[in-house]
């Protein structure tokens, strides 16, 4: 009998850890989205945590509605969005059933099928064809999935506040953005370096 090689597709079980685990664990992970017979691959080099319904920035801080319902819902889900009326926001569901915690894939390095620009949440999406249409897939489906790389070098990670939630108060201040210190693909602020 042949031996089936071990997946490297990531499991629920991935998307159960705590959030802010989750977030630094997804860097370096490869986002996979298969359309047909074509795959469109990046790796995952920015992201932001969100932990809702304390998180004044989280979409789940005014509770559960139509909108954050899959955040409440099992891990290992995509939560969608659509901001300005043309940016889609891919975000991966994390932490336990009804615990409305979330991370927002930012940024990629284009490895293969990705034409497009990928730094940035709206960039992002629009290179790998993610939309509305996934809000609520499963990551471990056959269409958009996160799966360890074939080889693994260690991430160098910074930390920052997150990007573009001002109006959260002091919420807005937590570090809870991570990204690889060392890929060109990472936009936006970076901490200021120490001052001496």
């Amino acid at each position: 009998m042949r031996r089936m090689a071990p997946t490297r597709r990531l499991a629920h079980d991935f998307y159960r850890q705590d959030t802010l685990t989750v977030a630094r664990a997804l860097l370096g992970m490869h986002l996979v989205r298969r359309i047909g017979a074509q795959r469109r691959i990046g790796r995952i080099v920015e992201t932001e945590a969100y932990l809702g319904p304390e998180d004044r920035a989280a979409h789940s801080w005014r509770g559960r509605t139509r909108r954050t319902e899959v955040m409440f819902g099992p891990p290992g889900r995509a939560y969608v969005y659509l901001i300005y009326g043309m940016w889609n926001c891919l975000n991966v569901v994390t932490a336990a059933e009804g615990t409305p915690h979330a991370v927002l894939l930012r940024a990629l390095e284009p490895l293969q099928g990705l034409g497009q620009r990928t730094s940035g949440p709206g960039l992002l999406c629009r290179a790998m064809d993610i939309d509305r249409r996934l809000n609520g897939a499963d990551l471990t489906g056959p269409a958009l999935w996160i799966e360890r790389p074939p080889s693994s070098p260690p991430v160098r990670i910074g930390r920052s506040a997150r990007i573009g939630v001002d109006y959260a108060g002091d919420w807005a201040r937590r570090p809870w953005r991570f990204f690889d210190r060392d890929s060109p693909f990472v936009r936006g602020r970076r901490p200021a370096p120490p001052r001496r």
